[in-house]
């Protein structure tokens, strides 16, 4: 009985999470300790001359413990013509702030990225979770209330040079970002059972401004979530520049994210 009120409990934990679980950013809670996540995202984006461009990004992801959290990601585009392994990221989180209640609770965390990237530079914006070597750090919080969750997050962000392409000189090579996630869970409307598919509705505003010459650009993103029997997690967004006066290759695209979580591995 101990340990079936233990897996209830951890059931109703992810059940809880899942709301704040959002497609384009982290929010400041992690994922289940002990766990080991696996995700893959696809993204079709669409350039100003008109052509489409593919990336994928697989991503092995762990709960070492009930604070921190890690990720490893690997890069593949087709900027150079063919599909081809790009470079790679390992991000981590540290949550150093939560209030808990019944129906709420109140996270912040501090994150980092650091990037290694081969990719021909051909844009302004900085992005090291894909494009530009580099890395980034910052915080966010996350605000969970009944079946709504908002969660916003500040960064620094510096690019490298890509391995055989160095950085422009002309370029800024620093940048803060600033995102606003809201997420609304549509169903279900009331739980009887963990094997049920949540359906959760959100939209996310991201945005960069370059330290060195201010331009800056802003994305929004309408998304839907699926997650199935508390482990299985599928994305669907849209991502459409908003503003932008700066040069950017994708200024919309289509996003589909996978994502399969296994619970008590290294518990």
């Amino acid at each position: 009985m101990k340990y079936l009120g233990m897996v209830f409990l951890t059931l109703i934990s992810f059940q809880i999470k899942a709301q704040e679980l959002f497609v384009m950013t982290e929010p400041a809670s992690n994922m289940p300790a002990g766990s080991i996540g696996v995700r893959n995202t696809s993204l079709l984006t669409f350039n100003k001359e008109g052509t489409a461009g593919y990336q994928d990004m697989p991503e092995i992801m762990w709960g070492v413990n009930r604070n921190w959290m890690i990720h490893a990601t690997a890069f593949m585009n087709d900027k150079e013509g063919n599909f081809m392994f790009q470079g790679a990221s390992i991000y981590a989180k540290y949550r150093f702030f939560s209030i808990d209640d019944i129906h709420s609770h109140f996270r912040l965390a501090a994150f980092g990225r650091l990037s290694t990237n081969n990719s021909p530079i051909d844009e302004e914006g900085i992005e090291t979770m894909g494009l530009n070597s580099g890395y980034e750090t910052g915080i966010v919080a996350t605000k969970l209330v009944n079946k709504t969750a908002i969660s916003s997050s500040i960064s620094y962000e510096r690019a490298l040079d890509n391995n055989h392409y160095e950085f422009p000189n002309t370029q800024s090579n620093s940048a803060m970002n600033y995102t606003l996630s809201i997420g609304q869970l549509l169903h279900p409307k009331k739980y009887t059972s963990f094997k049920q598919t949540n359906i959760n509705a959100m939209v996310e505003l991201l945005g960069q401004r370059l330290n060195e010459n201010g331009k800056s650009y802003l994305d929004v993103v309408p998304s839907l979530q699926f997650i199935i029997n508390s482990q299985a997690r599928i994305d669907l967004a849209y991502r459409h520049q908003v503003y932008s006066d700066m040069d950017r290759l994708a200024r919309n695209s289509i996003l589909v994210k996978l994502e399969y979580t296994f619970f008590n591995v290294t518990n």
